[in-house]
Formats: structure tokens, C-alpha cells, sequence
């Protein structure tokens, strides 16, 4: 490791330790409503107060995941912890890799590009997951089950604008269009990095800069957020999107195939601590039944009902979960 990526680590890993201290082994949102049984249950054969401790990273969809995560420990018959809320991937990420944290669910290109170190995306899911699995199991990490739920990187059009375009429904078929129709919103980020837009264009059959396909006066750099209206609103017709974000839904996008499979795949699964899987070996299957029906649907409708309509996280996760039949309401 270089001097450079050591600072990094052990800033992050104080920047943990900071936040356990300050926070007393708790977050600021610990709120969650009480869960009796459905189809997860007490394990058999456990101890006297049995112990697991969840976290989440910070944004919304990971604060739901995170609530779904203790109302799933507490109908298993956990006593549950719930340090949700951690401000950044790799501070979370040393949690559950110190074992101060027991559970979370997390995303298979984070980990493969920014815990485990690799340059390279894997767009294929399920060689996603069987990589990062393989790897991680010599860090003293299980990932369980992998969701179809893949939040990654998208274009996306005003559902209105599709007929116009041509009835697209593939990136493959940019290419066909006319360079007037062929208008981006990006984030300045997505606008530069190695395997952002111009390479994806290039993929698909189109040059940056070239009047006779996309001039750079067609695309528009704009705030994230800002990114999901503007495309709305037609000030462009293909905006870059993240693919679970409810504002898909409230907007009426709709998401364009990634048919050559350019993004890389970023699944959501359980991960767990080694040591506690090895102690409880039923716990894999308490989320392996919760992962099937994590959907790009499901976290769109879920992340909407917090980021739109302005519910809390917990309330959004307990109404799923009983709705699947995974708790009950005590």
C-alpha cells in the first residue's frame, strides 16, 4: 500500500472510530418501528439475548435498506443495534470489517472498485457478485444472496418524448437518431471520468465533438439532482440517472437498455461479518428470502415514498415488509 492510500485507510478508519465514540454505538436515526413474525421468525437454538448490529451508509435508499435490515434481525430474534446512518462507504465498510457492525447490505461495484481496489467494472451481475464474494472471503466477509436490484449509472428520456425519438428503448439506438435529437444532461462528474460519457458514446456508435453526431454544445452539465427535472422538461432528451431513484417513477422516465452492457453491475446484498454468520448460520437465510424481492420497482417505489413525499425511511421499510409477509405488526 502507498503512503498515499495509507493516510486515506487510517483517516477512514478514524473517521469510524470518531463516529462510534461520538455516537455511543448508535445513529441519529435509530428509529424503527417494533416487528413481530412472518415468514422470519426466531432462529432456533439461539443464546440468551443475541446480539446483531446493523449499518447503512447515509442516503436514502441505503437508510431503507438499513430499517429493513433490523426489522429482519428483530423478527429473527436478534436483539439489534442499529447503527444505520454512516456518513460515506468506506467508513460503514470498516465497520462491518472490524466487526463493530455485524450486517448491512451493500453494492457489488462499490465493492469491487472502491474497497477492493480494481479499475475495472464488471458489467455481467452475477460475475459481479461471484467476484466480489470470492475476494471478500479472504477479508473475513460473507456477501449473501444478490438482489436484482442493480442501482447503477442510466440514460433516461421523458416518457412523453419516446414516440418522437423513434420508439427508442436501447442505448444501441442512439445511433439512429439525428444529432439535434441527441441532447444530454450529465453531472460534471459523469461528464469526465474514464467510464463515463464519452467513452460510452464511443461504445455505442457515436463521437463527442463531431458536429454530424454529438457537438459538445448538446450536452449540458448540471447539478445531480437538477439532472432528473431538466430531463423532465425537455431541456434535454437523455439524462443521466441512478437506476433505483424514485424520481424515475414521479417523473414518468423511462430508463434506456444498456444493451451492449456498458455500466457496471451494482447489485445490492447482505453482507456480513464472518465471524457472527459462523455463529449463526441461519441468518444467510434470513435475508436470502428478503433479497428476491429487492427490485429496481420496489426501491424506485420505497425511495419516492422518502425523497418525494417525504416519509421517514423506517415507516417506508416496515409497511414492505409486511406488505411481503416477512414481519408481522405486533
Amino acid at each position: 500500500m502507498n503512503a498515499a492510500k495509507w493516510i486515506k485507510s487510517t483517516a477512514l478508519v478514524a473517521a469510524a472510530g470518531v463516529l462510534l465514540t461520538g455516537c455511543g454505538l448508535s445513529s441519529a436515526g435509530s428509529y424503527v418501528p417494533p416487528a413481530g413474525p412472518g415468514s422470519i421468525s426466531p432462529l432456533p437454538d439461539l443464546p440468551e439475548n443475541p446480539t446483531m448490529t446493523v449499518t447503512s451508509k447515509a442516503f436514502t435508499e441505503q437508510l431503507i435498506l438499513g430499517k429493513i435490515a433490523v426489522l429482519a434481525g428483530q423478527a429473527a430474534g436478534f436483539k439489534v443495534k442499529d447503527l444505520t446512518n454512516v456518513p460515506g462507504s468506506q467508513p460503514a465498510r470498516e465497520l462491518i470489517h472490524s466487526g463493530q457492525a455485524t450486517m448491512m447490505w451493500d453494492y457489488t461495484g462499490t465493492a469491487w472498485m472502491t474497497y477492493l481496489g480494481h479499475e475495472e467494472g464488471i458489467a455481467d451481475q452475477a460475475k459481479m457478485w461471484r467476484s466480489v464474494h470470492d475476494q471478500d472471503l479472504g477479508n473475513g466477509i460473507i456477501w449473501g444472496r444478490p438482489a436484482p436490484m442493480n442501482n447503477t449509472y442510466a440514460m433516461a428520456v421523458r416518457s412523453e418524448a419516446v414516440e418522437d425519438l423513434g420508439g427508442i428503448s436501447k442505448l444501441s439506438e442512439l445511433k439512429d437518431l439525428d444529432p439535434k435529437d441527441l441532447t444530454f444532461c450529465v453531472d460534471a462528474e459523469f461528464n469526465s471520468r474514464s467510464d463515463g460519457l464519452n467513452p460510452m458514446l464511443e461504445l455505442y456508435g457515436l463521437e463527442r465533438g463531431n458536429p454530424k453526431s454529438v457537438p459538445d454544445s448538446n450536452v449540458g452539465i448540471y447539478d445531480t439532482g437538477a439532472i432528473y427535472s431538466a430531463t423532465d422538461s425537455g431541456d434535454c432528451n437523455f439524462g443521466e440517472v441512478f437506476t433505483t431513484d424514485g424520481r424515475i417513477k414521479a417523473l414518468d422516465l423511462t430508463v434506456l437498455e444498456d444493451d451492449l452492457g456498458y455500466f457496471p453491475a451494482y447489485n445490492v446484498a447482505p453482507v456480513l461479518f464472518g465471524k457472527f454468520a459462523d455463529k449463526y448460520p441461519g441468518v444467510e437465510e434470513v435475508f436470502a428470502q428478503i433479497s428476491p424481492k429487492l427490485t429496481d420497482e420496489a426501491l424506485q417505489a420505497m425511495n419516492l415514498e422518502v425523497d418525494v413525499k417525504g416519509r421517514e425511511p423506517a415507516d417506508v421499510a416496515f409497511e414492505w415488509m409486511v406488505a411481503e409477509g416477512f414481519i408481522s405488526k405486533p
